[in-house]
């Protein structure tokens, strides 16, 4: 009837075969059409590159991916699964230069844009297969022969119509403003690109001197970019700071702000010549310290070169006193159009020091040092301390960016502030401090987009410019023909085919050309819930039934990547958040809590990990290591250990069922539960699974995968080593009584039950119990586990008296065996009996439970301890000498005046002992008093939760030999394993070398005989599997032999 059950933990190779399973049999298809009458539930999935390798994060991601889904197609709803691809940027690009052996820009446009379009459009499938067998193989389930790509026409036509929608609210501008830019790539970054790229540094900053035109003293002014120097044109102080003119004991006579005076000079080095306020400075002029931009400064007739005051300068590092460069920073350049000051460039766009410097063709943060060696050598250099700080490197390339002046197209963020903080309050962020913390307050202080980047593959901006001034924002491709003599029938929306599309002005009649830039790749991957329907040139039935969505997940890195161009885009386009509930995901480090990455080698790959362990191993590793948003340390020991106790768990209980219901041809289908007929342990293990339903149901409801997943292994522990193990004898009957019908069928629906409540996340394993325990008895069930209705909970079997009985003999059960542990008496060796201090007095059933676990013959109730425990009382010095002062002798002596155990209950039924003394009540509580407990004669007392155990440790001689017989058993059922007999083959059972040891069997024989299935004890000789066994002390040689 059923399939034999191998005990192997390796699920490896099972896990193929239920791959293929699925794959023949279009599982994931059929569960998709199975649902298409239920209502929407939206899953977007976040496109990965198809030109990278997957890594283990990915396996995070995925399987996070992956359980909600499956758990809301279970439960009934319609869910979209749409895989998609994101296609274009500058990963593509750099990749592409490498397989070609170019570099840079230059070399890209002398190689021919059209034939590096055409690599870059190759170069993005390099790695598609591998991330479809990872995604089989992790058991990631998603549209992947429909995917959206983000360089098809249809999804650049889509995102065109929404850049024509901002365009045309005034949202999208041009402007020349000051933007991170990567001199490698040529471009300019956006803001939430440049927050993936920071990386500690350690670096020189200058303090240099500046002359002041009277030739009297020198300003100390600090920088960190010492680079920028050359391209000085003025100094900044605060206006209201307090500043001061000083003398060194050098002679030196320095300006800068007196806070700042001792760290910078070194306390009682200096006299204080005179005091002013920055805005006294104002005005100062003072000689550069190059003569470079003399030349262009002339050129613009704009004064340079004296003091300016703002509030942004600050006394936490440096002198108070910052130089200005308005073309590489933001407060530069803010403070040089307050002051009109010239515009002064002295890098190319390459990152190069200009041919007007002394380092022509230097790579400005190399010309640091330099520049520093300049002034140093014309006695300009005050001093180039170190300093370690957080650094913004490309994201992609690894090169240092900097802050650049140059046009760039721009979305205006900041006139839709708070339509973005209002959209983010509706949305559920787990964890929530990520969305109210993190990622509200970069949108409390959100920039504009910078938006265009001046690279090649990527979606071009749509926007068209003529010489007289005229722009126009194209939104579609037949908008494009209609305002177009030139644009061919089936144009490529790339470069270079659109470059060479051109408009006529309806001004002046004139030629438009496009603008020649591209767009950040992130807007293509935030516009993919319309774009991936073609919306709004078709589909609008689809997207508006799946926007928004109803879950995303992706890493924490994509606060403010992915999760910000989703909301941006849809903010802008819709006024409407674009997902309802986010969980945020921590990064995957090594088993030390450092990053992963290959050259520390300390890199998992992800399909080595999966060959080794499973996908289900190390889906539920991630389920259960840590809660989702924390970062997980990622080792071998932890998955194997997460396997052992779950899946272990799971699938030798599972083997159980399976061994002894084919040897009894045990058909569930036949056989319906009655609560009227069942026995206690059944109707608590159905009442326990009816609540675990709700549990988990509500949990992953509510997006706790955690806490699901611990309630799933806290019960498969309690069904495996509880329930199993206490009713495993009424499997082993010969007869099919109504007890052992009860007991199978108990069994089995806690068994399919629980792999259905644990099908989304453990997807495998789940399947292969379904198939064997369901479909090979059922064949109009249905044909998948994951075809299946989640479950849901039947109140009727719920009992909540009695799963808060069996918890109190659980734990009265658990201090048993912790006293037994430490009387140094087996588990197997009865005593004569237990006292039960508790607040309820269980009723018979439970003591008989409570009785036959811990092998003890008789079991009382107490209110009353003190037979077995004796409590000294003492009190706490640190908390009564404060309060009492002079009368705790006094209290020390009535203590040990009272009796202990008086003392402890009284504190334990009112929270306080009073106690009268001659200057009054002295009031203690728990806190005020130290109780120690200490055995009492030949019992073993434990206590914790209210309640109290005490073993009986003295052993009669019937208890000792009872003992013996046991341990017989054992041993002869672990050979009975170790010998591969079937459970329910007869044999022969032999003993020999212990005189002792065969008074007890022979006494006791039918005992043992029927216990172990043996026929005959044949005693002083030897035959079969044989063992020498250490019983209790005494050494004998067992034999086992199959009749």
């Amino acid at each position: 009837m059923y399939q034999k059950v191998d005990t192997n933990l390796n699920f490896v190779d099972r896990e193929k075969k239920v791959e293929e399973f699925w794959k023949e049999n279009h599982i994931f298809e059929k569960s998709m059409e199975n649902r298409k009458e239920g209502e929407t539930y939206t899953f977007y999935d976040g496109p990965p590159t198809a030109n990278g390798k997957p890594h283990i994060g990915h396996v995070l991601t995925r399987v996070i991916k992956d359980l909600i889904p499956r758990y809301q197609t279970m439960k009934g709803f319609d869910v979209p699964r749409k895989a998609g691809w994101d296609t274009h940027g500058l990963p593509v690009e750099l990749e592409v230069e490498k397989q070609l052996g170019i570099d840079g820009k230059d070399q890209i446009e002398a190689y021919g844009l059209e034939p590096f379009i055409e690599h870059c459009k190759e170069s993005v499938w390099k790695y598609k297969g591998m991330w479809e067998d990872f995604s089989q193989t992790v058991g990631f389930w998603a549209d992947m022969e429909h995917p959206y790509v983000t360089y098809h026409n249809d999804y650049i036509e889509s995102v065109w119509w929404s850049l024509k929608q901002i365009y045309d609210r005034g949202l999208l501008y041009k402007g020349f403003k000051i933007v991170p830019y990567c001199p490698r790539c040529g471009t300019p970054l956006s803001s939430h690109e440049v927050a993936q790229g920071y990386k500690d540094v350690k670096e020189r900053s200058a303090i240099a001197r500046f002359k002041t035109a009277d030739g009297d003293a020198y300003i100390l002014a600090w920088t960190t970019t010492p680079w920028t120097l050359p391209s000085n044109v003025a100094l900044c102080v605060h206006p209201d700071y307090d500043y001061v003119k000083v003398k060194t004991a050098t002679g030196e006579v320095y300006y800068l702000a007196k806070a700042l005076c001792d760290s910078v000079l070194g306390e009682g080095s200096y006299e204080i010549l005179e005091e002013m306020k920055g805005k006294a400075l104002e005005g100062k002029p003072y000689t550069p310290l190059f003569d470079f931009a003399d030349e262009l400064i002339a050129k613009q007739n704009k004064r340079a070169f004296y003091v300016v005051c703002d509030g942004y300068v600050t006394l936490s590092d440096g002198t108070g006193v910052v130089h200005i460069a308005p073309a590489f920073g933001e407060d530069d350049s803010r403070v040089g159009k307050k002051y009109d000051l010239p515009f002064v460039q002295l890098v190319d766009a390459k990152g190069e020091m200009t041919a007007e410097t002394k380092w022509p063709g230097v790579f400005c943060k190399d010309a640091d040092r330099r520049v520093l060696a300049d002034l140093e050598t014309r006695g300009l250099l005050f001093s180039a301390p170190f300093f370690e700080h957080s650094y913004p490197h490309c994201w992609r390339c690894g090169t240092p960016l900097i802050y650049y002046a140059r046009d760039s197209w721009f979305i205006r963020m900041t006139e839709v502030r708070d339509d973005l903080i209002r959209n983010n309050n509706t949305i559920n962020w787990i964890p929530e401090s990520i969305g109210r913390g993190r990622f509200g307050d970069w949108l409390e202080n959100v920039q504009d987009w910078g938006l265009s980047r001046n690279r090649y593959w990527g979606t071009p901006l749509n926007i068209w410019e003529c010489g007289c001034g005229r722009r126009t924002a194209v939104g579609s491709i037949a908008e494009l023909k209609a305002l177009s003599d030139n644009c061919p029938e089936t144009i490529e929306l790339h470069r270079p085919y659109i470059d060479a599309v051109t408009l006529r002005c309806p001004d002046c009649g004139g030629v438009m050309r496009r603008v020649p830039e591209v767009i950040d790749c992130w807007y293509d991957s935030g516009s993919m819930p319309f774009a991936q329907h073609h919306y709004p040139f078709e589909n609008k039935d689809v997207f508006e039934a799946q926007f928004p969505a109803d879950f995303i997940s992706e890493a924490v890195d994509q606060t403010r990547g992915w999760f910000y161009s989703l909301l941006a885009i849809s903010t802008l386009i819709f006024n409407k958040a674009p997902y309802k509930n986010v969980i945020v995901l921590g990064h995957v480090q090594d088993e030390n809590g450092q990053k992963m990455s290959k050259s520390k080698g300390n890199a998992v790959d992800p399909f080595e990990a999966l060959e080794t362990y499973g996908a289900d191993a190390i889906r539920w590793y991630f389920y259960t290591n840590s809660a989702p948003w924390l970062p997980n340390r990622f080792h071998g020991k932890a998955v194997i250990e997460g396997q052992r106790k779950f899946l272990g768990t799971l699938w030798n209980t599972y083997a159980f069922y399976v061994l002894y219901a084919d040897i009894d041809g045990f058909d569930p289908t036949k056989y319906t539960l009655d609560l009227k007929t069942l026995p206690v342990m059944d109707r608590w293990l159905l009442s326990r699974l009816n609540t675990l339903i709700g549990e988990v149901d509500g949990d992953l409801g509510a997006y706790k995968i955690t806490e699901a997943a611990k309630a799933l292994s806290s019960f498969t522990d309690e069904l495996s080593n509880w329930y199993v193990r206490r009713c495993r004898e009424r499997y082993w009957g010969a007869e099919m009584t109504e007890d052992k019908i009860n007991a199978y069928l108990t069994l089995y629906t806690a068994l399919t039950t629980l792999s259905k409540l644990a099908a989304p996340m453990i997807p495998f394993m789940t399947e292969e119990i379904y198939q064997n325990l369901v479909r090979s008895v059922d064949t109009a069930a249905p044909e998948s586990i994951h075809l299946c209705d989640y479950p849901k909970a039947d109140a009727r079997f719920i009992d909540k008296q009695l799963e808060a009985d069996m918890d109190e003999v659980l734990n009265i059960v658990m201090l048993g065996r912790a006293a037994r542990n430490a009387a140094n008496i087996k588990n197997r060796q009865p005593v004569a009996m237990l006292y039960i201090g508790a607040d309820k007095t269980l009723c018979d059933t439970y003591v008989q439970i409570i009785l036959d676990e811990l092998n003890v013959k008789e079991a009382a109730f107490t209110n009353d301890a003190s037979a077995f425990l004796s409590y000294t009382v003492k009190p706490n010095l640190k908390t009564v000498g404060p309060k009492y002062g002079k009368l705790l002798g006094e209290i020390r002596a009535a203590l040990a005046a009272c009796d202990g155990a008086v003392l402890k209950r009284t504190l334990d039924t009112d929270g306080k002992v009073i106690l009268t003394l001659s200057g009054g009540e002295a009031i203690l509580c728990a806190e005020d008093l130290l109780i120690e407990t200490t055995q009492s004669g030949r019992y073993v007392s434990l206590s914790e939760g209210g309640i109290t155990v005490a073993l009986d440790t003295e052993l009669s001689d019937a208890l000792i030999e009872e003992g013996y017989v046991r341990e017989i058993i054992s041993k002869v059922q672990t050979m009975r394993k170790e010998a591969g007999f079937e459970v329910t083959d007869h044999i022969t059972l032999y003993a020999d070398n212990n005189e002792k040891i065969k008074a007890v069997i022979d006494k006791n024989s039918s005992e043992i005989k029927a216990a172990v299935l043996s026929d005959l004890v044949i005693f002083g000789a030897i035959e079969g599997y044989s063992k020498n066994w250490d019983i209790n002390g005494e050494d004998v040689t067992l034999a086992v032999k199959k009749v």
